[in-house]
Formats: C-alpha cells, structure tokens, sequence
C-alpha cells in the first residue's frame, strides 16, 4: 500500500483526464484502491428505481472515485498546486507545503 500524502477535507485540483482544472474537498480518500472522491468533480449520472426510500426514482447525480495520481493539493497561500513533505516538528511530524513551506 502507498503511502498518501494527501487526506480527507483538503482543497485538491484535478491535473489530469476529462475534469482537469477542476477544484474542490476531498470527501473520501480509498486507500486499497488509490482514489478519492473528491466534491463536484467526477459527476456520473445513475438510474434509480423507485423505491421507498425515492419514490420518485429517475437519475440521480453523484461523485465518482479519481485516480490519486490525477489530483494535486492546492496551497492554501499561493493557491497553485504543491507537493507535500513530511517533517518532524517537536515529536509530531507534518506535513508541510514544498512552494510556501507552510504547514498543512
């Protein structure tokens, strides 16, 4: 298993694939399988029956699992897209953006 630098609830930009450009938070990150849902990017569309819980039915809009490797964090100073680095501070360690050197 890779080691993700990246967690729930931060702000990542899509780098590569039909969304590229698009922003938005990290809802849930899959570590088994590498990819992440992230807010309003990835839209597919699915076909409901009705049923009690929706008696209505029809087609429903929802987030569909990225690739880890298509998205990159945005800094939350510069805005731009960052790596992320590891360091120990005291005896925590962090995670710190590589462009600002601002912990995350």
């Amino acid at each position: 298993m890779i080691k993700l630098k990246i967690k729930s609830g931060d702000t990542v930009r899509v780098i590569a694939g039909d969304h590229k450009g698009a922003e938005g938070k990290i809802v849930k990150v899959d570590r088994e399988k590498n990819k992440a849902i992230v807010e309003g990017v990835n839209m597919v569309s699915k076909h409901t029956k009705p049923s009690a819980k929706s008696p209505q039915g029809g087609i429903v809009k929802k987030e569909a699992p990225i690739q880890i490797s298509n998205i990159a964090l945005v800094d939350p100073k510069t805005k731009e897209t960052t790596k992320v680095g590891m360091r120990m501070e005291g005896d925590k360690k962090v995670r710190f953006s590589k462009k600002s050197n601002q912990v995350l």
